[in-house]
């Protein structure tokens, strides 16, 4: 037997609702990056998906107000890093504003298509920019697979309640 929802006290939609709602709903920890020639930028996104396997393609959403947005919003290319449960300040430092996100002692290489590669994630991906979505005051990047590696095995970093989490035994 399955418990009723309670409909006597719906809420109409808000902002706060959204948020409320999507506390509850974990979501795995990536960092986006990108580089316009005039040095690296990248952020921390809980909204990577997987959206087709043939063709290969993902998605991610980014804040047009963010300090990442004016690069992403003309490269070619971008790098998309699956973190593991061992990164948590990684993914701080990358969704604090006005940190040097590149700085010691995170470690990365330009990787290729001039993507900035962080060390020790679990998965890195080059992908190519297909399309920039208007959503609000975001854009919903599509992105192309073009190469990866499956870097370093290790569960996944997760994000719930407002807070970076690790699986549960």
């Amino acid at each position: 037997m399955t418990a009723t929802p309670d409909l006597s006290t719906p809420q109409l939609a808000s902002p706060d609702l959204l948020r409320s709602a999507f506390r509850r709903h974990a979501a795995g920890v990536a960092v986006i990056t990108a580089n316009s020639g005039a040095g690296p930028v990248g952020f921390t996104a809980t909204s990577l998906t997987s959206v087709c396997a043939e063709p290969p393609l993902v998605s991610f959403v980014i804040n047009t107000a963010g300090s990442s947005w004016p690069t992403v919003s003309e490269v070619n290319h971008v790098g998309v890093h699956i973190l593991g449960e061992h990164q948590q300040e990684l993914a701080a430092t990358f969704a604090r504003r006005g940190a040097d996100r590149f700085a010691a002692p995170r470690t990365w290489c330009e990787g290729p298509k001039g993507v900035p590669v962080l060390d020790n994630v679990l998965a890195w991906l080059v992908c190519r920019t297909v399309a920039r979505v208007p959503a609000g005051k975001h854009r919903i990047v599509l992105a192309e697979l073009v190469l990866g590696s499956l870097a370093a095995p290790g569960r996944p970093l997760l994000y719930h309640q407002g807070r970076f989490n690790r699986l549960r035994d």
